[in-house]
């Protein structure tokens, strides 16, 4: 029998995706678009959407997750400038989770790796999640 969920007791490793990564943080947005809004996205339009934020930082910046050293799950952080605030807002964006790895901590360790992140920066005010209102799960 084929296992679908990955072992609890399995480390969740969490780094910044790189452009070999570009195929499969593709496959998870198209996935995401499909799941949460029932949307196809165009493919070509994807892909070089996704290899614009790999190779260039001011874009944004895609980790990945990773259980048994497969790719299990993504997020993209993109920021906006507060002037109010005078300080960053990060986006947690395109955040996918590969059905085998779900419920596993994958994205809790997405997470607790932005917020790592924006504390050691020091000026990040706040982060901001968008959730479609029809992506009742999440």
């Amino acid at each position: 029998m084929e296992e679908t969920q990955a072992s609890s007791r399995e480390a969740v490793r969490v780094r910044e995706a790189t452009p070999a990564d570009l195929e499969l943080l593709v496959a998870g947005n198209l996935a995401l678009a499909e799941e949460s809004e029932g949307r196809r996205l165009d493919e070509s339009v994807l892909e070089a959407g996704v290899a614009a934020v790999l190779a260039d930082p001011a874009r944004g910046l895609y980790l990945a997750a990773e259980l048994g050293g497969e790719l299990a799950g993504q997020l993209l952080l993109t920021w906006e400038w507060s002037d109010w605030r005078n300080g960053w807002f990060w986006w947690i964006q395109s955040v996918y989770t590969w059905p085998w790895a779900r419920r596993s901590g994958v994205y809790r360790a997405l997470y607790t790796e932005v917020g790592l992140r924006a504390r050691a920066r020091g000026d990040v005010r706040g982060l901001r999640l968008y959730v479609a209102r029809e992506d009742e799960i999440a």
